[in-house]
């Protein structure tokens, strides 16, 4: 994202870029692990949406949740927002893959740029804690736990699908902090974070956010929820994925391909009649 003084960011909180890519990725794993959903995507029977309103029938709060996947209207039925090709969205956020990731995308049924349904089958809302992570704990739980809620007030049938990435990195510097020109007489100043300490809090947090066994279970959480730890100094400098502690172990329901393996999962064993 760029903003005014020329500066391009890597990361930038009042931006939702990096939300849509992150669920764009989702989405595209998803495709990979679920035979079901790939047939449904080439049968023409769902669609793919971006910021989706989404009301919680119970309190009548209302949410964009980030990307859907949403049953395709019939005839006569209700048009919800507009419904986007899997590669078109990667264009229009720049997503960049390697040689073996554009092969796979080619092979997979990415959908059609049209109208989605009213139905929701599974909604994905992502979220990052890059810096200030103690502070900004309070909002970043509220914010998710708010968005399984706002999912299952809409349809109790729906799946609930959470990613977060926790920034590991010691420094980073912060768009926020430097709403000015960064020039060789006024460099960028990092804000310097007490890790691991205050990743672990993060990840411990996270691990309290309510999750559910399923469609028709009865409870409240998300139905899938992974996290994912990487190191960002948001300076220009390559960003990389950490996976040693306190990364969630491969066996942990935390794990990102976990995550990938029980949201695949529960909708073949969901929406088989769709």
């Amino acid at each position: 994202m760029g903003d005014k003084f020329g500066h391009t960011w890597q990361y930038h909180s009042r931006s939702d870029r990096h939300s849509k890519v992150a669920c764009w990725a989702v989405l595209f794993d998803l495709l990979q692990a679920s035979s079901l959903l790939q047939r449904h995507v080439r049968d023409g029977k769902v669609a793919f949406g971006i910021n989706r309103q989404l009301n919680d029938w119970e309190t009548g709060k209302k949410k964009d949740l980030d990307l859907v996947i949403a049953r395709t209207p019939g005839p006569g039925g209700q048009r919800v927002g507009h419904a986007f090709d899997l590669t078109d969205l990667g264009v229009k956020y720049g997503i960049e893959l390697v040689d073996e990731e554009r092969r796979t995308l080619a092979g997979l049924p990415t959908g059609q740029a049209s109208t989605a349904g009213a139905t929701v089958l599974v909604a994905l809302e992502a979220k990052a804690c890059m810096t200030a992570h103690i502070k900004a704990l309070p909002r970043l739980y509220d914010e998710l736990s708010s968005s399984h809620a706002t999912v299952h007030g809409d349809n109790p049938n729906a799946l609930a699908v959470g990613f977060v990435m926790v920034n590991v990195a010691e420094t980073f510097v912060s768009p926020d902090l430097h709403r000015r020109e960064i020039t060789h007489d006024a460099p960028a100043v990092p804000s310097v974070h007490n890790q691991p300490h205050v990743t672990e809090r993060t990840v411990e947090r996270l691990r309290e956010i309510r999750r559910r066994p399923g469609p028709g279970s009865g409870r409240a959480g998300f139905d899938a929820l992974g996290i994912m730890l990487v190191s960002m100094l948001n300076d220009g400098s390559p960003v990389h994925v950490v996976t040693s502690a306190p990364a969630p172990a491969p066996s942990s329901e935390f794990n990102y391909a976990q995550m990938i393996g029980r949201a695949a999962h529960l909708y073949d064993s969901s929406f088989g009649n769709v």
